[in-house]
């Protein structure tokens, strides 16, 4: 029989009137991946963060290996023997690679008062070089390096100390294949040494093939704990929804014609170390997809048509003549941009749901002295909030208390609500769970038959396979092959002109 490694007591949290987490209670085993699963807002990110102290407990408690814990913060819960790599940014702008690894820690590198840098530089290159990041330096800013690389340093991070329990929290869906094939190597690890991984995730194949057992929350509750090996993906849906999923996933056409009209023209586009001579067409009504190894250059396509880029050569030219050289331009000229980097870079994180869906669309708001009504705003909020089904108290409350699949859909409903004929969507649905994906597939399939352009940058092969007439793989900074929609495209296919 197993030994109980963490006991979840009557736990129970709420944030204002909503009921976050509503006395759950279940049991975690020593030297097992533990998957944790629920739609967005069903409380999976709640329960881990009061584990982890980055959310007091309201009432109810944790019991590690026989004594009860109750961390107030991250360094404590490390000290305890538990950390976290979360969905976001974990690492800390303006700090070392190194600093951000002992981040909390620095003590064990100070003697007489004085830090010892190159000690500390020296033990996190051994730690680097232990996991094969060595590309990455210990004395190197963190901000000289890309989102996927920092992921990679919040690995090293939270599992040098070799914790009793690491909360791994949507953490494959910022990581390219290569990334999560490093994620599951650690965590195999782990659970080697007898130790124990919280695995939350929204890719149930991804869950059933690397946890051993699972717990599921709807709407804050507990619902069950079962074994991986004895279920299915349509048994797990039906835990996390409550019912049967059914109706139609991804686009069921095939063959539709793609116009002729081209309503985006990209020319010899060259970002300096990321992309090199990018030249496409976007039609009119057509969904394009990109997709690629994380070091393919892809994701950049998106900065570059919404005139994000810096240092930016080639030319982003509309059908009308208009050239896409800056933001405001490209937002001026009905082009959306939703980022991979969700927390920096599509959202105002410190502000309400309602300012974030308005923002791009104060212009169209306004009358014509440039005046704005504070309910004609709310009401526009409320429309679209409603749209994307946000789980939210009102669009008065801070998009910081969201989970990070109601962040998404509220970066979606802006968009939305602007209504714009271009809309760029770098890695649309990572952190979303099945049934908002399933709406979010159909939103794209509704725009597009109502003639938007659509670009869709990710690195889950299936949504690109199943969605777009077109797809454009990236490799080393290049366009390495083009694929037209079919139905016997699959994954293979794809990889070949990846690798």
């Amino acid at each position: 029989m197993s030994e109980v490694r963490l006991q979840v007591q009557n736990l129970s949290k709420s944030f204002g009137i909503t009921r976050a987490v509503r006395d759950v209670s279940f049991n975690i085993n020593k030297g097992e991946v533990h998957a944790l699963i629920g739609e967005n807002g069903s409380g999976k990110s709640t329960l881990t963060n009061m584990l982890c102290g980055i959310h007091t407990i309201d009432s109810g408690k944790f019991i590690l290996d026989g004594k009860e814990v109750h961390p107030k913060n991250q360094v404590e819960a490390n000290n305890e023997g538990i950390s976290i790599i979360v969905q976001e940014l974990g690492t800390l702008d303006g700090l070392t690679v190194a600093e951000n690894i002992f981040l909390g820690h620095e003590d064990m590198f100070v003697k007489n008062g004085i830090k010892n840098t190159n000690a500390m530089n020296r033990k996190a290159n051994e730690l680097l070089q232990q996991y094969g990041f060595e590309r990455i330096k210990a004395q190197n800013q963190i901000d000289d390096y890309n989102f996927e690389d920092r992921k990679l340093v919040e690995i090293v991070k939270a599992t040098y100390f070799h914790p009793k329990i690491v909360v791994i929290d949507e953490t494959t869906t910022a990581l390219s294949q290569e990334g999560r094939e490093e994620l599951y190597k650690h965590m195999n690890r782990i659970r080697e040494e007898g130790n124990t991984v919280i695995f939350i995730s929204h890719d149930l194949p991804e869950i059933l093939d690397k946890s051993d057992t699972i717990t599921v929350l709807r709407d804050g509750v507990y619902i069950d704990t079962v074994k991986s090996a004895d279920m299915t993906e349509d048994d797990l849906k039906k835990l996390m929804v409550g019912r049967e999923v059914t109706g139609a996933y991804y686009r069921a056409d095939y063959g539709t014609p793609i116009s002729d009209e081209v309503v985006l023209s990209v020319k010899n586009v060259t970002v300096p170390g990321l992309i090199e001579d990018v030249s496409f067409d976007l039609h009119q009504g057509e969904i394009l997809g990109f997709g690629g190894l994380s070091e393919s250059g892809m994701h950049e396509i998106g900065k570059a048509v919404f005139g994000a880029s810096y240092d930016r050569q080639g030319t982003v030219t509309l059908a009308n003549g208009t050239q896409i050289n800056d933001i405001p331009t490209a937002i001026k000229n009905s082009i959306a941009y939703t980022s991979k980097d969700r927390d920096n870079e599509s959202i105002v994180i410190n502000q309400s749901i309602g300012d974030n869906i308005v923002l791009p669309s104060l212009g169209e708001l306004s009358n014509k002295f440039g005046l704005l009504s504070d309910k004609k705003l709310k009401t526009f909020a409320d429309k679209f909030a409603a749209q994307m089904s946000v789980k939210m108290q009102n669009v008065g409350q801070f998009v910081s208390d969201l989970s990070g699949g109601n962040k998404q859909k509220v970066v979606l409903a802006r968009w939305i609500g602007k209504d714009s004929n271009i809309v760029v969507l770098d890695s649309p649905t990572r952190g979303i769970d099945i049934k908002v994906k399933q709406d979010i597939y159909q939103l794209m399939d509704h725009m597009r038959q109502n003639g938007k352009s659509i670009i869709m940058i990710s690195e889950e092969l299936m949504e690109l396979i199943g969605m777009c007439d077109r797809i454009i793989i990236m490799k080393d900074g290049k366009l390495n092959g083009e694929l037209l929609r079919s139905e016997e495209m699959d994954e293979n296919l794809l990889i070949s002109k990846m690798v």
